[in-house]
């Protein structure tokens, strides 16, 4: 079996999920329903920063019109700019008759230098009809020169009217419309030309109008998500830690021997131990040692010796064994077996303090043995919830999309699909899927489908980022350096540990990154101070499946299948599970009220038809199994691996041919093949 590179599989899966022959990082000009390519141009995080430092803190009402596609501007240059649905523009661009005749002439100058007629040297001022008709008598096209002129206008005029004019972000790739070539044909130097490209901007956050009571428009966010219910084990523990602390002692009378709870000293000099169990070299110093208290007490030492000190008495020599705890940070000694010798030289009987309020008096001046509950109790509760920040975070998040209008462009959509989907891939091969069954679903069919599924989800996480960006600006929520520092030594630490080299590492993206997952996480804390979100406690909260997905994956099949819409088959399927919940339902009435003569006859059928019983019980119990391996089988799957492996069972995805079946046309081997995206 071929195996192949991370980062080869990523770069290959995002070229595949384009349609063949077009750039992997840009769009391609056929999904615009134009022709031609301008540049690319990615907007920088502080591009980002100035478009949310512009952004509308205004009712939502208001900004209907910020919506329309037809309102316009015009910047300093002259260029008109029309706003388009998906945070789209379109740039209509006056060219004057002397640009054109001067981006002809370049064009002539240029092609003088590269082209041999006969009759001119090169570089020599050749006539332009000259020009053009050797260019037409070699196949370039009779209007490959104004073709070329159009090209270095759209070059030179574009950026500038989307930056300069109107301060404009442009994202992926600007499309001239009509396109070069058909500009060409009614392109003369020296009369002027408009020139028309849309492209995709980065988008503006509209707020909308705050919630009544609310200063903001993310103050108040409300929303449900699952945690473990309060753990009362573990606030007693902590309880009775709090009052081990304050534990006082008092002399054990003379031959008083030693049992659980109790406190000694002790003298204590160690030896490895033998297979047999006797000594052998002795230990290190640190691992022995004289006046060493010891609490007898569950999991409180290594193992074996509190056991062996129960019963000694003050004066007694024993001989204790003991095994060191697998994690010890003396790798030397972790998990290995010792024998010490121990005189016993004090004994003390330990008396834990009950918690009332003169206890508490101890803790904390002015605490009362209620306050110390409640506060220990929250502060146990604030840890446990530590374990369920993210469900806690994904309400917020799913709140504030619903409270900011982003107008978020395809060109982010598909890019973002583009990487989920290739992460998907990946996620694929590190379990084992064999590569061949991974590159028979690389196919621009495929990402199309998968895009389509997990748009809702794209946008919806788009406009989380850029409302928690927007927050952060608002409200001055930064990173202290000292924290980011702090983190990147912790990965560093963790890398080192792994075995694995920092080398390669680019400082400055993992800085960026661990800054702004820090800064997300503040911005969430942040917003939860203010918000009202409601807490279902589950025993089995963090275990649950992801149903809506499945839901929504089931949907677009249905939609597809029927030519109907995602919200006609969701119905639909709400339909089909309600019914099916009524017949169970009916089913189940049905079998407790049926009568004994009933059974009677059903039995007495049976009997007489045993083969045809037999046929029909197999015949179910396999439709049975079926199921449940099923069950099983999904029930084992992480999220995106279920949703793959569902798309696959409802027909969804497309395989590829395979090249090596004997039927195999390679006749369109000219497109995207899997045997050139994973070479042997």
């Amino acid at each position: 079996m071929v195996r192949v590179s991370k980062s080869a599989l990523a770069l290959c899966l995002a070229l595949a999920s384009l349609a063949p022959n077009s750039d992997a990082f840009s769009v391609s000009a056929s999904s615009r329903g134009a022709s031609g390519v301008a540049f690319v141009t990615a907007a920088p995080a502080s591009a980002r920063r100035h478009q949310h430092a512009t952004a509308s803190l205004s009712m939502a009402d208001d900004d209907e019109s910020s919506s329309s596609s037809s309102s316009s501007s015009s910047g300093g240059g002259g260029s008109t700019l029309e706003r388009l649905p998906e945070s789209a523009v379109q740039i209509i661009i006056p060219v004057p008759g002397s640009a054109t005749k001067a981006a002809y002439d370049r064009a002539c100058t240029e092609m003088s230098k590269s082209v041999s007629i006969p009759g001119f040297r090169k570089g020599a001022k050749i006539p332009p009809a000259v020009i053009e008709s050797t260019l037409a008598q070699r196949g370039a096209g009779k209007n490959a020169l104004r073709e070329q002129a159009v090209q270095s206008l759209v070059s030179q005029l574009v950026e500038p009217a989307l930056k300069d004019e109107h301060d404009l972000d442009p994202i992926g790739t600007p499309v001239l419309n009509p396109g070069a070539a058909e500009l060409a044909e009614s392109f003369v130097p020296g009369e002027d030309l408009e020139l028309k490209v849309r492209c995709d901007v980065w988008p503006e956050i509209v707020w909308g109008a705050p919630p009544a009571g609310a200063e903001k428009s993310y103050h108040g966010l409300t929303g449900t998500y699952k945690r473990k219910p309060f753990d009362e084990e573990r606030f007693q523990k902590a309880l009775t830690d709090l009052r081990d602390r304050y534990a006082t002692l008092s002399p054990a009378e003379e031959g008083t021997a030693l049992g659980m709870g109790d406190a000694c000293v002790i003298d204590m000099v160690g030896y490895m131990a033998n297979d047999d169990g006797t000594k052998g070299e002795p230990l290190p110093d640190a691992a022995s040692g004289d006046d060493v208290e010891v609490v007898l007490g569950d999991g409180r030492y290594m193992e074996g010796l509190v056991e062996g000190l129960l019963g000694a008495k003050v004066g007694d020599d024993v001989v204790v064994s003991v095994s060191f705890p697998e994690g010890l940070r003396d790798k030397t000694l972790a998990g290995k077996k010792a024998v010490f010798d121990v005189t016993v030289k004090e004994a003390s009987h330990r008396h834990i303090p009950e918690v009332t309020d003169e206890f508490a008096e101890k803790v904390r001046k002015g605490l009362t043995a209620d306050a110390l509950k409640e506060e220990l109790r929250k502060a146990v509760d604030q840890e446990d919830a530590k374990e369920f920040v993210n469900e806690r975070n994904d309400a917020l998040g799913k709140a504030l999309a619903e409270v900011v209008d982003v107008d978020v462009p395809d060109t982010l959509v598909t890019n973002q699909a583009r990487e989920k989907f290739a992460m998907m891939m990946t996620d694929f091969r590190d379990q084992g899927m064999d590569d061949n069954d991974i590159k028979l679903q690389i196919t621009p069919e495929n990402f199309l489908k998968y895009k389509n599924i997990s748009k809702d989800g794209i946008v919806r996480d788009f406009k989380i980022s850029m409302a928690v960006d927007e927050v952060a600006r608002m409200e001055g929520i930064d990173v202290p350096a000292d924290q980011v520092d702090e983190q990147i030594g912790a990965l560093r630490k963790e890398m080192a540990e792994a075995g694995q080299s920092d080398e390669d590492m680019d400082e400055n993206s993992l800085r960026a990154k661990v800054e702004s997952t820090l800064q997300r996480r503040l911005v969430f804390d942040y917003l939860s101070e203010y918000a009202d979100l409601d807490v279902e406690y589950d025993d089995n909260a963090g275990q649950e499946l992801d149903v809506d997905m499945l839901n929504d994956i089931a949907a677009e099949s249905l939609a597809r299948e029927k030519g109907i819409t995602i919200d006609e088959a969701k119905a639909e399927i709400e339909g089909e599970q309600q019914r099916a919940a009524e017949e169970a339902a009916a089913a189940a009435e049905v079998e407790v009220e049926v009568e004994p003569a009933e059974v009677e006859v059903k039995v007495e059928t049976a009997a007489e038809t045993p083969a045809a019983v037999e046929e029909q019980v197999a015949a179910e119990e396999e439709e049975t199994a079926s199921d449940e391996d099923k069950a099983a089988t999904y029930g084992n799957m992480d999220v995106e691996e279920r949703a793959f492996t569902i798309l696959s069972d409802l027909g969804m995805l497309e395989n590829s041919p395979d090249p090596d079946d004997p039927n195999y046309d390679s006749s369109g081997d000219d497109e995207i093949a899997a045997e050139n995206v994973f070479p042997e």
